[in-house]
């Protein structure tokens, strides 16, 4: 896995800093005010930084947006990067600060002067953002290029308290970490097998976790999630991880679509932009990534995580338009198109939850629908939900760690869609409103009185820039918002 950057809180020693070496990041409020470090740093460059805050180019810097000062006069440090931020800004913004740090610090040491400015948010920020997935660049490394830097010192007035409190965001680190490192994987070395083992490894920490094999899957009826792995030499695989945090608690179910590769199977996807169908295990890498921030953080909640391992490929054997399977629940399912395979295997996933934990709410997400990019773009995930409360918490969730999510509609109406002649149901309804068609496909497998909530994460999960947060590539888009849920559903309780 990725290794997180090591983050070291220390004590202000403003003797020390014409040494400090590297790159240091200082801060600025929005009004030009400086703190005492930032203040100290003007003194040693001659009034450098007075100058950078009484510039035009400071003026129009958006707030957790900086400049950068190259070879400061006075100090060892070659870079200084100046950083404009409320004095007590919000939390969000005092992250993207420390993103925006990230995203701009040099391949050498790094010190930040944070004070008593937000230092927890800030290097949270710093952490989630100084992410590099380069295990497949294997050229040799020059000077210029060399790895990002692992560790990083952020200078405060209370080092011992900001540590405590930043206990729980290295976990939510490693666990964004984790599903970012899955997603970017190519599907030659993220096969079901190995991804399952990597699922298993997780037993280390203190997780259940139960790897079903085809046979297992065949016994219990999930033909549906069968039929999508018809057509792989990758055997399906059903994962199932408990997390078991209080007592006798009905568990959250957690459920993941993880198509490690889809080539849409016999009703084949174009061949432009397939190569990102690495990313149809998204689902399943986001349930990863929650469940093992939950176990890191020894969180005091009951939750399940169940993510179905398949590959949709087109060989003899493979499913055709016009099959019909017959799912765990029993319900009959006309293939109209291989293509729309991921709400087969979430459909017996949903099913098998019910049936053998009974929780006292599912969420699942997938990148189910191209009709969801359409409709919300890159900047939000779309989410259904037959459960006003829990709507309310997952948005506010959402909201409350920077992740765009917008309430889509569900109505008995977009079933007339999904009729078939043969059938109980087919898979698709066509292309109008295809992500809503999608969810009330999955609905039909959720029991009168489950509250349940369907994510659509298909156009944050890769999407084809940079966010704040994470650089070009996977963005683990969803862990922070399970894992906030959860806290606030289950942890904050008396």
């Amino acid at each position: 896995m990725t290794e997180p950057l090591a983050i070291k809180f220390s004590e202000i020693d403003t003797s020390a800093f014409p040494a400090i070496e590297g790159q240091i990041a200082a801060f600025a409020d929005t009004d030009g005010k400086m703190d005492l470090p930032t203040r100290r740093l003007d003194r040693l460059t001659r009034g450098a930084l007075s100058r950078a805050v009484g510039s035009d180019a400071f003026g129009k810097l958006k707030e957790a947006e900086g400049m950068i000062l190259s070879m400061p006069h006075g100090l060892k440090a070659e870079r200084l990067m100046l950083v404009k931020l409320a004095r007590r800004p919000d939390p969000l913004t005092a992250r993207r600060a420390g993103c925006w740090i990230a995203a701009k610090m040099a391949r050498k040491p790094l010190t930040v002067l944070s004070g008593a400015k937000a230092a927890v948010e800030i290097a949270f920020g710093l952490a989630l953002r100084a992410y590099e997935f380069d295990v497949y660049k294997v050229a040799k490394k020059s000077e210029d290029n060399a790895a990002m830097p692992r560790e990083a010192r952020i200078l405060v007035s209370n080092p011992e308290e900001a540590a405590a409190a930043s206990r729980d965001r290295a976990a939510l680190v490693e666990g964004v970490f984790f599903t970012r490192d899955l997603v970017n994987e190519p599907a030659n070395v993220l096969s079901t097998t190995d991804f399952a083992a990597r699922l298993g490894a997780m037993q280390e920490l203190g997780l259940d976790v139960e790897i079903l094999q085809e046979e297992e899957l065949e016994k219990l009826g999930m033909r549906a999630l069968l039929a999508v792995g018809r057509g792989s030499e990758n055997p399906s695989r059903v994962v199932v991880m408990h997390w078991h945090g209080d007592g006798d608690v009905p568990p959250v179910a957690l459920i993941g679509k993880g198509v490690v590769f889809d080539t849409g199977g016999i009703s084949i996807k174009p061949a432009s932009g397939m190569e990102e169908m690495t990313m149809d295990m998204g689902g399943a890498g986001v349930v990863a990534g929650t469940m093992r921030a939950l176990a890191l953080r020894r969180a005091r909640a009951n939750v399940i995580g169940i993510v179905g391992l398949v590959e949709n490929m087109p060989d003899g054997r493979a499913q055709r338009p016009g099959d019909i399977v017959t799912s765990m629940k029993g319900d009959t399912i006309e293939v109209i198109n291989t293509d729309a395979e991921g709400r087969l295997v979430l459909a017996d996933l949903l099913w098998y939850a019910q049936e053998h934990f009974a929780p006292s709410a599912m969420i699942d997400l997938a990148t189910l629908t191209g009709a969801m990019i359409i409709a919300l773009g890159h900047h939000k995930a779309g989410f259904f939900a037959n459960d006003d409360a829990l709507a309310e918490a997952l948005a506010r969730a959402a909201a409350g760690e920077g992740e765009g999510a917008w309430r889509m509609p569900l109505d008995k109406a977009y079933d007339r869609q999904l009729k078939s002649r043969l059938a109980d149901i087919k898979n698709v309804g066509g292309r109008p409103a295809g992500s809503i068609t999608a969810a009330q496909f999955l609905q039909r497998f959720v029991k009168d009185g489950t509250a349940w909530a369907h994510i659509d994460i298909a156009g944050v999960t890769l999407p084809p820039e940079a966010t704040d947060c994470a650089p070009k590539g996977a963005t683990g888009w969803g862990v922070l918002t399970l894992d906030r849920l959860i806290r606030e559903r289950c942890e904050s309780k008396g």
